[in-house]
């Protein structure tokens, strides 16, 4: 580095890489400094250069005893020991030491007293918070979210049955067959720990994770214009269950929200999604069994009329970027949950789902939101008429629009058309796994302008009731 490159830096002012100090004379204070950037992305400290932007410079004196402090505080004061590397810049007010750190790969880096620091935009922060410190723990594959035990959880909130028949298929015999207590097999399945569940265990068998765990769940919303903030919604529905169960009702949320398209298929087939399914069994199962379950934050769904967004919770793990994962190179976050969802849910791990993914759907945006600690998929809806990359659109029927995507209106009335049904019997239709608000006041809505009728008109409260096409009781 010159002059001309250093005033440079300067001229554009502190940030989240970049730190000015005029001189340090305590250890502790240049420890907290270093251990800051190590713990986030690194950086540049450059000493001898006021908060202002001022170059007030260094004299060979004090180079010397910079240099000794810095190795001090490198070797004695950060644990675990981090190794800068140090350019000395000759300016006209003297010389300027630009003190270079690396982002550690050991963290989380503390001082002699046991605090964490970090990068809070050009200033530093002391850690506090147990989420944010099981993060930097899990960065160095010091532990890993999907092992920690689920201590209110036990045996018994587990699906035993779906335990035994995951281990039959996968490894051929019974449980029983091993000789092993229940407990100890979990435990060897790295799925439970002195008879308590971890999180993958929980996830992946549990019969009602949401109980321990509300947060881990699946927002799914359907808008009709193209924005977050509008007040409207098509369709809406938190999808909770083992990540099997939020599997399949984010797919049936997407076959209900999407246009369908005939793709050549005779008149009378039900159609094909305008977006390959396979994009979303790429996607969602990625979202699920990588997102970062130390942020207390469900997975969202977002349907708008020109896009389909999945955000899940969690930057990128530790340094992997965008076009890393482009081209199938993989870290994975959550080993013992993507171990066992191999068998379970169309993950084939390896890294190959996002180039499988933009092989067969080339409009989708990967994004990187590290700062709000989410990684978000952004697959773009064809616009109408177009048929999906592929397709043949010729040997589509010329007669044959494409349909619009299904309100619950619509989704109720296709539904009592065939015969009478309760609400629970509409709701499981609809691929709800209960009956949802917004359903109840769709069937309220249809009755009010008389589409439909109860079929036991009396008793409205009745445990018995149905409804029915008004006019064919």
């Amino acid at each position: 580095m010159n002059e001309s490159e250093l005033l440079a830096i300067i001229a554009r002012g502190e940030d989240s890489r970049h730190q000015f100090k005029r001189d340090f004379s305590n250890v502790d204070s240049l420890a907290a400094e270093l251990i800051a950037f190590a713990n986030t992305n690194g950086g540049l400290l450059l000493i001898g250069v006021a908060d202002d932007g001022h170059v007030h410079g260094l004299d060979t004196v004090a180079v010397s005893r910079l240099n000794q402090l810095l190795s001090n505080a490198c070797s004695q004061t950060v644990r675990p020991p981090i190794n800068p590397t140090t350019n000395n810049v000759s300016t006209r007010a003297g010389l300027v030491m630009a003190v270079n750190i690396a982002e550690g790969i050991n963290k989380p880096y503390m001082d002699s007293h046991g605090r964490i620091w970090v990068k809070n935009g050009a200033d530093k922060r002391h850690v506090t918070a147990r989420e944010e410190m099981q993060r930097l723990f899990q960065s160095s594959g010091l532990v890993y979210a999907d092992e920690v035990p689920v201590r209110a959880a036990a045996i018994d909130d587990l699906e035993l049955d779906a335990v035994k028949t995951y281990f039959q298929r996968r490894y051929k015999k019974s449980i029983e067959a091993t000789g092993l207590p229940l407990p100890q097999l979990l435990k060897n399945l790295n799925l439970a720990r002195d008879g308590t569940p971890n999180l993958a265990g929980l996830m992946l068998f549990g019969k009602s994770p949401h109980v321990f765990k509300p947060a881990f769940i699946v927002k799914a919303v359907s808008f009709p214009g193209t924005v977050l903030h509008d007040n409207r919604y098509l369709d809406s529905e938190d999808i909770d269950g083992n990540l099997m169960e939020q599997y399949r009702r984010c797919m049936t949320f997407l076959a209900r929200n999407l246009r369908h398209i005939q793709g050549g298929q005779g008149f009378n087939s039900p159609g094909l999604l305008e977006v390959p399914e396979v994009i979303f069994e790429e996607l969602l199962v990625n979202a699920l069994v990588h997102r970062d379950y130390f942020v207390s934050a469900p997975v969202r769904l977002l349907v708008f009329s020109d896009r389909i967004e999945i955000i899940s919770p969690g930057g990128l793990p530790n340094h992997l970027d965008v076009e890393q994962i482009r081209f199938g190179i993989s870290n994975l976050r959550n080993p013992a949950l993507a171990s066992h969802a191999f068998h379970l849910l169309p993950y084939r791990g390896l890294g190959s789902g996002i180039p499988r993914a933009l092989e067969t759907w080339p409009d989708i945006d990967l994004i990187d939101d590290r700062r709000g600690r989410q990684f978000k998929t952004v697959i773009r809806r064809p616009a109408m008429g177009n048929a999906q990359p592929g397709s043949q659109p010729e040997s589509q029927p010329e007669s044959q629009p494409e349909s619009m995507p299904e309100s619950i209106e619509e989704a109720v009335l296709r539904i009592l058309t065939h015969k009478p049904a309760s609400k629970a019997e509409i709701s499981q239709r609809l691929g709800q796994k209960q009956i949802s608000g917004q359903l109840n006041k769709v069937i309220r809505k249809l009755i009010g302008v008389g589409k439909i009728e109860y079929t036991i008109p009396e008793k409205p409260m009745s445990r018995l009731q149905k409804y029915r096409i008004k006019g064919k009781g």
